[in-house]
């Protein structure tokens, strides 16, 4: 698979050719479904608390006779009938994460990348890098792509003025090679790889 590689300014700067063991593989949905799953899973803190009954601060002691009050009857005020009293099976802290096997990581990734590719919304681009750190004329030079949402994946580092100017443009995100992501991949709608970043990325998930 061969494709044109661009300038920031939306210029030619010659072609590269894509692997297509990694941008031209079946795009597997039920995959991508498990992945994206997996992945805000395993981002959830899991610190919703609430306590229990041996937690609730307050006496053991028995509040009135068992029998003979006209009371129902009760061992201490900690139950969950109680006002204070504790939740029964109420959250606790604990990890959300799921697992999912590094094969299938691997290939989730490779369907994420060849879905943008076969829907056209793959651009490669020979550096991600910027003068100067305004947003302003970053903004007129992602204009000239049509950009509105998209994820860009700038290689091994992230030129420091390009990510000061792309930090307020609205539905643009910078991520170096190591960070991208399925969900990050498809939750914006075009994807932009520099010749960098493809390099990483093939050689990660080749084979």
């Amino acid at each position: 698979m061969k494709l044109s590689v661009k300038t920031l300014g939306n210029k030619a700067a010659g072609d590269i050719t894509l692997d297509e063991s990694v941008f031209g593989v079946e795009v597997r949905r039920d995959i991508l479904y498990r992945m994206v799953n997996y992945q805000l899973a395993k981002r959830r803190s899991g610190n919703h608390k609430v306590k229990q009954r041996h937690e609730i601060s307050g006496t053991g002691k028995k509040p009135h006779s068992q029998k003979g009050t006209g009371r129902a009857r009760a061992g201490d005020l900690k139950r969950n009938i109680d006002r204070g009293g504790a939740t029964v099976f109420g959250p606790v802290v604990r990890s959300h994460a799921i697992s999912l096997p590094k094969k299938l990581r691997k290939m989730a990734m490779r369907c994420a990348l060849s879905s943008k590719a076969a829907e056209g919304k793959l651009i490669i681009i020979d550096e991600a890098k910027a003068d100067s750190h305004k947003t302003k004329p970053m903004a007129e030079a992602l204009a000239k792509f049509d950009l509105d949402s998209a994820l860009i994946v700038s290689g091994g580092e992230v030129d420091v003025n390009f990510a000061r100017a792309t930090a307020n443009l609205p539905r643009i995100d910078v991520v170096p090679s190591v960070g991208a992501n399925v969900y990050d991949i498809l939750r914006r709608d075009v994807l932009v790889l520099t010749k960098d970043a493809v390099n990483d990325l093939t050689e990660k998930l080749k084979g």
